[in-house]
């Protein structure tokens, strides 16, 4: 069975002509960035490899390795408004991403503003599954499949990827120990985005006994997203699950324990200085 799900955004179980796939691989658009898929092979760094999703070949589940794969239809950001407990009819919202805090960056932050004014902000953190092993034998010879490449050497290598779970895990946990602190310290919310087959995993292997259903005042969310197959065969994203837990339920699951604390005015002043129409969030069509 094929492992590659989704390719440049396309599903591979939808029936499309080889002569489209041929001109998806030539344009390399990652319809979720709008604009030229950023994972490239480092051997040839023109080529994009534009793998999306893969099938977990052990339990046949769809599973996301690119972060801007949770980007569909910015379904991450309005699943975060509630927890803009400041902002007001009126205000901007503003997608910031690459937000740096104490213990390194945040990818995205959801920023209510007025008049130029950060109100309010929720940080996410996207976090996917790394694979052990390189998923391009499995696209190429998804590609000769569907005819739209001959037999080439770069199909040969029998290996397949694996699933880094542990590891996975292991340094997400770690990377939000270092940062949750800061946020409880100012009140604020930090958001992890993840699929619902990591959360079940990280659930089973670390200590989480804090973790409750998602409660608004907490400053630790857990959001996990399934991968669900259409009719038609497409995938698309769904909300499976709210989780939300405090500073000392994120250190019980390492056994670790968390101080660093910063200003609100400076991370506000950051945020404030990155504000642009490239940043503001706008409606999917």
């Amino acid at each position: 069975m094929n492992k590659i799900t989704e390719l440049f955004g396309i599903s591979t179980y939808q029936s499309t002509q080889p002569t489209a796939w041929t001109e998806i691989l030539n344009r390399q658009f990652c319809p979720y960035l709008e604009r030229t898929c950023l994972k490239v092979r480092k051997s040839t760094p023109e080529v994009a490899i534009g793998t999306c999703s893969v099938l977990y070949h052990k339990e046949r589940m769809p599973v996301v390795i690119c972060p801007y794969r949770f980007l569909e239809k910015r379904k991450i950001f309005l699943d975060c408004l509630h927890l803009l407990t400041l902002h007001e009819p009126g205000n901007e919202l503003h997608v910031v991403p690459e937000v740096p805090v104490p213990g390194g960056t945040v990818d995205y932050c959801l920023t209510s503003t007025r008049n130029g004014r950060a109100r309010d902000f929720v940080a996410l953190e996207v976090q996917t599954l790394d694979t052990t092993g390189t998923v391009w034998p499995e696209r190429q010879r998804l590609l000769s499949e569907l005819g739209v490449i001959s037999d080439a050497d770069d199909t040969g290598s029998a290996k397949s990827f694996g699933m880094n779970w542990k590891m996975t895990a292991k340094t997400t946990l770690i990377q939000l120990h270092h940062k949750i602190q800061t946020f409880e310290n100012m009140s604020k919310r930090l958001v992890l985005v993840i699929q619902d087959h990591f959360l079940h995993y990280m659930q089973r292997q670390f200590r989480f006994d804090r973790l409750v259903d998602a409660r608004i005042g907490d400053s630790m969310h857990i959001h996990a997203y399934e991968l669900l197959q259409t009719n038609h065969g497409a995938f698309q994203l769904a909300l499976r699950s709210r989780h939300s837990t405090d500073a000392n339920g994120v250190a019980e699951s390492l056994g670790l324990k968390a101080s660093p604390r910063v200003e609100l005015a400076e991370i506000l002043r950051v945020l404030e200085s990155k504000l642009s129409e490239q940043t503001l969030l706008e409606w999917a069509s």
